[in-house]
């Protein structure tokens, strides 16, 4: 799959998968939701432990959502984020979020996501670079 061209200035596509899934149009594997957050497991998992979470509101990406939701927004999705993590008992072993942010990430879909992954020895996060 291609990701799409995202830049800093694009406007939230309220068609987008995650936008269906928030109004119930798409089904998901949820694991958590409460006003600012709904997290479900990943239909590709790359890790033992895979699950998403998106705020409510129609935020692009990181950039679009720091600088534009409410403290209020911030606090709770990130507090979500951990929440999530404990209830799925990876507090103790270790996790990793990772949240990609325009074309050279690799942002597939223009809704801003946090992805969980844990379960199992995840390695480095990048590979070193050749000197």
């Amino acid at each position: 799959m291609t990701a799409p061209n995202l830049s800093d200035d694009m406007t939230y596509d309220s068609e987008n998968i995650f936008a269906k899934i928030l109004r119930g149009e798409i089904p998901c594997n949820k694991v958590f939701e409460d006003v600012h957050a709904l997290a479900f497991h990943d239909i590709n998992p790359q890790a033992a432990v895979h699950v998403l979470v998106i705020p409510k509101g129609a935020y692009v990406s990181n950039e679009d959502f720091t600088a534009n939701a409410s403290d209020a927004e911030v606090a709770g999705f990130m507090r979500a984020v951990g929440q999530v993590a404990r209830e799925l008992g990876l507090a103790e072993p270790g996790y990793r979020i990772l949240a990609n942010h325009g074309t050279d990430s690799g942002q597939e879909v223009p809704h801003f996501h946090v992805h969980i992954f844990g379960g199992q020895n995840l390695g480095r996060m990048i590979k070193p670079l050749d000197k």
